[in-house]
């Protein structure tokens, strides 16, 4: 039967597994036969995207699912001219992790709506989905199929014997790796990487792969534009490895990429590897065959240690290195999203000292801070756990106007950087720590993951003068001026200026046969000046400020001020 599948699909197959297995060569043969000839379109991206991500119950309101409650806001305030696409983080049925333990992989949570109210959200905004692949819940059928020992399913999840020498295995979290569970043939102890109540497939079970191949091509059909891969990098267990980035993993990112190609052209490919950064960019591939698009994890603790330290020479040299292997790839740009800032795409750019006054700051800002267990058996930090503005400022001590200034400069360079920018909800309208959120759930990520009501999230944004307002007024206005410039194209070239490093950061844009557009921004609480003659053309208008500027005069930049700079002649 694997005969009837084509060249390419079977070479994908045969990078994984070795060999083609028949039900794998039978179930995709059936899943492409089901594409309704697709079309891919002409372009994957252009510079209107903009990407944001929230929960599907992130808004509640007396009368209305909570995913149509969160569609109206959007609408109501015209978030539909400022967002092209919204990620709904995983919205299936759930046993923890708010949403991370999948129990249905192709359902809805009734207690967020229904795959219709998706639809009509999908209606004016593109959809990313996730596809939580690694693991599911426990309570999902498959793993009780798996406990009752049901041929079909007793190799579908992984196993090991605790006696076996998993000291290499590289922890994402401060939890035991295998959990015993009890089965009709007895005890097996199942690998949870994450939690004892997300239990980790099996991919060496082709039966596993095509399960998640035809949900991938599903939720393809079912409206996805983006399909991120949540905690890939850990997808394949071999004893005596680190069992991080195998080269079956990679070839399962080859082979879902094709897939989908076949299946549904044009939906994007997007891995989540919270790692350091040369390990992270390992999942483009050679920039044609991976992930179309990779999150960009050093940039949030990079930013927040130039606005920290004072320092942006860090910051300027990454930037340098952010070549991609070809023009089909690009980067997923963010500052904060459901979880904490991550620290170990730190490592090796940061010095340690650094990353220590990260974690200290953090700390003195209502933070938490997320450990993990190294193979020397040490304890490390892997993430802070604080929303991303009162990670920039003590509120405490600085002004709220100074502090929207300093979140709205990160936002402002994040936003525009090469790639595709993504806004956490909870940036988009300037949320504070949910101090109160973690108290009574005992989790530390909840400190970025408060659910409104809508009545109180308009209260907050209608508090005159109050930092939740200034910042969702300042994230608005520079994501109205974003979307007209075509120099944010994703894969419009970046060329970062030589600038001194005391909090000057600058880099200039440029699509191609268009005019350029330059980026300059004051990271430090001090007034700078730029001469105009370090600048590689008569950047004379910001489009930002909507200021001209005099030509022969030295450039101003206030404190956490960040200018996008045209010429006056394409202004």
């Amino acid at each position: 039967m694997s005969s009837t599948i084509d060249d390419v699909t079977r070479s994908r197959i045969t990078d994984v597994y070795g060999h083609v297995p028949d039900v794998l060569a039978e179930g995709l043969q059936r899943c492409f036969d089901q594409s309704n000839d697709p079309s891919s379109p002409d372009e994957l991206w252009d510079h209107r995207d903009v990407v944001m991500i929230t929960y599907a119950d992130q808004i509640r309101e007396s009368g209305k699912s909570p995913l149509d409650a969160q569609r109206q806001f959007l609408l109501d305030h015209n978030l539909d001219e400022l967002i092209r696409c919204v990620h709904l983080l995983p919205f299936c049925p759930s046993t923890s992790d708010d949403g991370f333990s999948v129990a249905d992989y192709l359902a809805v949570d009734p207690e967020s709506g229904d795959w219709d109210d998706i639809k009509r959200l999908g209606e004016r905004f593109d959809l990313m989905y996730d596809l939580v692949l690694n693991h599911s819940s426990q309570k999902h059928r498959w793993f009780q199929c798996f406990l009752n020992d049901e041929p079909e399913y007793k190799d579908f999840y992984s196993t090991a014997d605790p006696s076996e020498d998993l000291s290499e295995v590289v922890r994402p979290r401060s939890l035991p790796l295998l959990t015993e569970f009890d089965s009709a043939s007895g005890k097996r102890h199942v690998w949870t990487t994450f939690s004892a109540d997300q239990v980790d497939l099996n991919y060496a079970n082709p039966h596993v792969m095509l399960a998640m191949l035809e949900t991938l091509v599903e939720y393809a059909r079912r409206g996805a534009r983006i399909i991120r891969l949540d905690a890939i990098a850990f997808l394949w267990k071999e004893l005596g490895t680190s069992c991080l980035h195998l080269p079956q993993t990679h070839a399962a990112v080859r082979l879902m990429r094709h897939v989908l190609d076949v299946a549904a052209p044009g939906t994007i490919v997007l891995t989540e590897t919270n790692v350091p950064h040369a390990e992270n960019i390992s999942y483009f591939g050679d920039g044609t065959d991976e992930a179309h698009m990779v999150y960009q994890f050093s940039l949030p603790p990079l930013l927040l240690d130039a606005i920290h330290s004072g320092d942006t020479g860090v910051l300027q040299n990454w930037m340098r290195s952010l070549d991609l292997p070809t023009d089909q790839v690009t980067y997923f740009n963010f500052t904060a999203s459901h979880d904490g800032i991550g620290v170990r795409p730190a490592e090796g750019i940061l010095p340690q000292e650094r990353v220590d006054a990260l974690v200290e700051i953090a700390k003195s800002h209502g933070g938490r801070i997320g450990m993990r267990t190294k193979p020397d058996g040490s304890q490390s930090p892997y993430e802070l756990n604080i929303t991303y503005l009162e990670a920039v400022a003590d509120r405490t001590t600085v002004p709220a106007t100074e502090h929207a200034k300093r979140f709205l400069a990160t936002q402002a360079i994040m936003l525009s950087m090469a790639g595709v920018p993504a806004v956490y909800f909870h940036s988009l309208v300037g949320s504070p720590n949910d101090i109160a959120g973690v108290e009574a759930s005992g989790i530390p990520r909840r400190i970025n993951r408060h659910k409104y009501e809508r009545a109180e999230l308009e209260a907050a944004l209608a508090d005159t003068g109050s930092l939740q307002q200034l910042v969702a007024n300042g994230y608005r206005h520079l994501l109205s001026v974003r979307k007209q410039q075509t120099q944010f194209h994703p894969n419009a070239s970046q060329t970062v200026l030589e600038l001194p490093t005391d909090g000057m950061l600058g880099f200039v844009r440029q699509n191609e046969g268009q005019p350029p557009l330059c980026v300059l921004a004051n990271l430090s609480g001090e007034k700078r000046q730029i001469d105009p003659a370090d600048l590689p053309s008569d950047f004379a208008f910001d489009v930002l400020s909507d200021e001209s500027l005099d030509q022969n005069a030295p450039i101003a930049m206030a404190p956490y001020q960040v200018r996008w700079l045209k010429s006056s002649s394409t202004a």
